[in-house]
């Protein structure tokens, strides 16, 4: 008796003490101006599987905290903190505004503003996140970086326009592209004629307080696009080179690979419909399917080719419906050798993709002049669908003053 309580006591003792190292971690997350932070992301470090977000109040509620872990708090518009626990139970967050954010300039229709202080609905796009991606048309970079933004390749072909939707379908027969604008002007070109090397910035306007400017050729969104300009000073060069491979991303469904698997399925479509007519034993359905299989017509399930060879007096399936072992790939009838063709591998194929631009800006205060040449060739994952453009742009900005 005195045993088995000492056991039971030790087992106690460390059932509490495992207890004890965890922690239930509550607090409340506020801005700077002691207002709650409703839907900010709380993660422990280095345990991403332990997390919540804040409510309506600000309050969060953590369970299973390790006593040293650090919790990770971030919210868009805000500075992302890391904060030791320490053993502590409640652990209350005061977040600061990211000012390099806030402080951020975008292109809006009247000008400029910054973005802490529009009130409209939009999202911007500067050249460091365009050139993260190696993208043939410039709007392809936009894809997954505007909320709201249903993108759809109209083919695969390099180079080619995506359809863009920005504000719902609002009309069966008219179109749904949003209004581009370049530099100020409407741009009617080839969405593909930009280089996404010249682009500074893309805005997406998409309600209509941020649209109200264009009138009704902005009802469906406005993007406006800022192309790079010079500054005051020194000539400034810069050489660009990027090569990479294209290849097929498509993942295959399951589907029949190997000859011999096709010619087992398809035997035995031909074996069970003979045996459902009862007409035959199934000794001589074995030999009707095989015969009719590679000799018949269409219309007794011929398939009229035959990749396999196989000893005289023997046949192609055997009566367990498996592939005959002594059959061997490669069959030589009159002057042809035939052979199972991989028509995937005959059409798509992995390709080479370059790109180069140089660009040259400087000026002094009165004048400022930017020039670049850019070239892209494109080979694409089928033969003929190659794509190549050759781009150069001058912009050019005077400063006139008087006396």
């Amino acid at each position: 008796m005195l045993k088995r309580t000492w056991v039971f006591l030790c087992s106690f003792f460390f059932v509490s003490t495992l207890a004890a190292q965890s922690l239930t971690v509550r607090g409340m997350v506020t801005d700077s101006g002691k207002q709650p932070v409703i839907g900010a992301t709380i993660i422990v470090k280095n345990d991403q599987t332990l997390g919540s977000t804040t409510d309506v109040n600000g309050k969060y509620t953590l369970s299973g905290v390790a006593r040293d872990a650090v919790l990770m708090i971030s919210y868009v518009g805000m500075k992302s903190q890391e904060v030791p626990v320490n053993g502590r139970t409640v652990i209350n967050i005061e977040m600061k505004e990211d000012d390099k954010l806030l402080d951020e300039v975008m292109v809006v229709a009247y000008g400029t503003a910054k973005r802490s202080a529009f009130t409209g609905s939009a999202t911007f796009v500067n050249s460091e996140k365009l050139t993260k991606r190696s993208t043939t048309n410039v709007f392809e970079s936009l894809a997954g970086q505007v909320a709201g933004l249903q993108m759809t390749a109209s083919s695969g072909q390099p180079g080619s326009t995506p359809a863009i939707i920005l504000r719902g379908i609002g009309s069966i027969n008219a179109g749904t592209s949003p209004l581009v604008i370049v530099d100020g002007i409407p741009y009617s070109g080839g969405w593909n004629n930009i280089n996404p090397s010249d682009v500074e910035s893309i805005s997406v306007l998409k309600d209509a307080a941020s649209n109200s400017l264009y009138g009704a050729r902005g009802a469906n969104g406005v993007i406006i696009i800022t192309t790079k300009q010079a500054k005051a000073g020194e000539a400034v060069v810069t050489a660009t080179a990027k090569w990479g491979v294209n290849s097929r991303g498509t993942i295959d469904y399951d589907y029949i690979k190997d000859p011999g698997e096709y010619y087992e399925m398809h035997y035995r479509a031909l074996y069970n419909q003979l045996m459902a007519d009862g007409k035959l034993s199934a000794a001589e359905a074995h030999v009707k399917a095989n015969q009719n299989m590679l000799y018949g017509t269409k219309d007794k399930g011929g398939l009229a080719y035959n990749v396999y060879s196989y000893p005289e007096g023997e046949y192609l399936i055997g009566t367990d419906g498996k592939l005959n072992p002594n059959a061997t790939l490669g069959r030589i009838t009159g002057d042809y050798l035939l052979y199972p063709d991989d028509w995937v591998d005959e059409a798509y194929s992995s390709s080479l993709r370059q790109e180069y631009n140089i660009n040259v800006s400087g000026g002094t205060n009165a004048l400022q002049l930017y020039g670049s040449f850019g070239y892209l060739k494109d080979d694409g994952i089928l033969p003929n669908s190659n794509y190549e453009r050759y781009s150069a742009m001058v912009k050019g900005t005077y400063q006139a003053k008087n006396g």
